[in-house]
């Protein structure tokens, strides 16, 4: 029986894995145990996360929590080495690009097991990003490169990666979204402020660097304000997001309309989304969703990890320019979006063929 070790290092991990958990738990040839490299008790963690994605909580949490990136990864290569060394994995797969991701797989290739990456081979092309020097270190190691689509397989292409280590799965955020088809859950806020399907924006926020240029955010914040008009705009924001955007909303006229809401379960943002006349976010995961369910999305950046969201889907990158942001509503509210499909293999049955790619290797 092959041995599987799972890490994920930030909420948004989870409900990447979550698909294939689920894939492996219909097999009697693989087992598996999930790490968490965060604290048992972190807040972002809501009780319901788990029992939305319908997946158990970690086997195990490593407990390192702090602000700094290399504090951050050497305390999770010492966790995780200490960790692997009592529990022996024949591949331990990672997710994304965080600095806990990074330190999980030189862990994992220092010790000799297999790894693989989850969502591999996307890249920004600014080597000054954190997170672009940790996608270019867990990609480089990595025996397994689990790719979403052509572009990121011609990325890892282009950097001279041996094209039998890399593998175009399909984006395994779908596989969430077919198999919860009927399960979203209206949110209680729908009916408490009157929300109607198709009649109103989601707006989304998180990005430091949207956030610490407070000038520019105010005045995306009034292109929001001004450009959504009757259209009520509903924004599900946590943290240091929700505090700096009450905080500029309150100096603009008519910033009240902007609805602030407390952060939804899985099943609750995914009814949100699905039934949105469109949404504003920096999220690339938020956008690949949107693509897949047919909703017209404006994202406040300037490249995407998947650009298949902007060549054939309903995503539109306005970077952090506040009058790309106005003429993006705009064409927004007026019903007049471009036309999309759905990405090469974005079909709900990623999770499945990575099941099958590890069994047979």
């Amino acid at each position: 029986m092959k041995k599987i070790c799972i890490v994920a290092g930030a909420r948004p991990n989870f409900i990447k894995v979550a698909p294939l958990i689920r894939a492996i738990d219909k097999t009697d040839d693989i087992c598996y145990r999930l790490v968490y490299t965060g604290r048992s008790d972190d807040p972002t963690l809501e009780g319901s996360l788990f029992s939305d994605l319908q997946i158990a909580r970690p086997d195990v949490f490593l407990d390192v929590d702090s602000v700094s990136l290399n504090e951050i990864t050497g305390k999770v290569m010492s966790a995780f080495e200490h960790y692997l060394e009592d529990n022996p994995a024949d591949v331990v797969i990672v997710v994304d690009d965080l600095a806990s991701t990074m330190a999980a797989a030189i862990v994992a290739k220092k010790q000799g097991v297999k790894l693989a990456h989850l969502v591999a081979g996307t890249r920004s092309f600014d080597i000054k990003m954190p997170k672009e020097i940790n996608r270019l270190v867990i990609d480089g190691l990595s025996d397994f490169l689990f790719t979403a689509g052509m572009s990121n397989n011609s990325i890892t292409n282009r950097e001279g990666t041996e094209q039998s280590r890399v593998y175009m799965v399909g984006n395994i955020l779908i596989d969430n979204l077919r198999f919860n088809h009927n399960r979203w859950q209206q949110p209680a806020i729908f009916r408490e402020i009157g929300l109607h399907e198709g009649e109103y924006i989601v707006f989304t926020l998180n990005r430091k660097a949207l956030l610490s240029d407070r000038e520019n955010l105010q005045a995306m914040l009034l292109s929001v304000v001004e450009q959504s008009g009757s259209v009520p705009v509903v924004a599900p924001l946590r943290g240091m997001a929700r505090e700096v955007v009450e905080q500029l909303l309150a100096n603009i006229d008519g910033g009240d309309k902007v609805r602030i809401i407390e952060p939804l379960g899985y099943l609750e943002f995914g009814y949100l989304t699905l039934h949105a006349r469109g949404i504003i976010t920096d999220s690339g995961n938020v956008a690949e969703e949107a693509t897949f369910n047919g909703v017209p999305c404006i994202t406040l950046n300037s490249y995407t990890e998947h650009i298949e969201t902007v060549k054939v889907g309903t995503n539109v990158l306005v970077g952090e320019d506040p009058e790309q942001l106005s003429l993006a509503i705009e064409t927004l509210v007026a019903g007049r979006w471009k036309q999309s499909s759905i990405p090469d293999r974005w079909d709900g049955r990623s999770a499945e063929r990575i099941v099958s790619i590890l069994l047979n290797a």
